[in-house]
């Protein structure tokens, strides 16, 4: 089980704010492709959004206190054009689509792997996943 299959839980009503309604198990496995089972993709994920000039906004999803949001134009130049397509395509959507939900559940998903304001080692981060699927 991946993170994003925690994500599926939230969308199924059990959390409220961005992950509630944005998807179901398609969503959840693109996101899951994302940050990696058991998170391990999230600091290469955090790495590219500090290299795109959306470091502050990595920070803020990190860091305690308010989310800053990113938008569908910054999540394709983040992940690109063809990640974006094909993440379309496998959630049956365009990729404007795809685009704004992941903009709507990155910043929740990233924020509560970070609650400590840090990202944690490879093992804590397993286990918050663990934590998260047991909501």
């Amino acid at each position: 089980m991946g993170i994003l299959d925690a994500v599926e839980g939230f969308a199924g009503g059990q959390a409220s704010g961005a992950l509630a309604g944005l998807g179901g198990k398609d969503l959840g496995g693109m996101v899951n492709g994302l940050i990696g089972q058991g998170g391990s993709q999230l600091p290469g994920l955090l790495e590219k959004m500090h290299a795109g000039g959306l470091g502050n906004v990595a920070q803020s999803w990190v860091g305690k206190g308010a989310n800053l949001p990113i938008s569908e134009q910054q999540v394709k130049a983040i992940l690109g054009s063809d990640a974006v397509a094909g993440i379309a395509s496998k959630l049956g959507v365009t990729p404007d689509a795809a685009a704004a939900k992941l903009a709507g559940v990155l910043p929740e998903v990233i924020d509560k792997l970070t609650p400590d304001g840090v990202v944690p080692d490879p093992q804590a981060l397993s286990q918050k996943v663990m934590g998260l699927l047991k909501l």
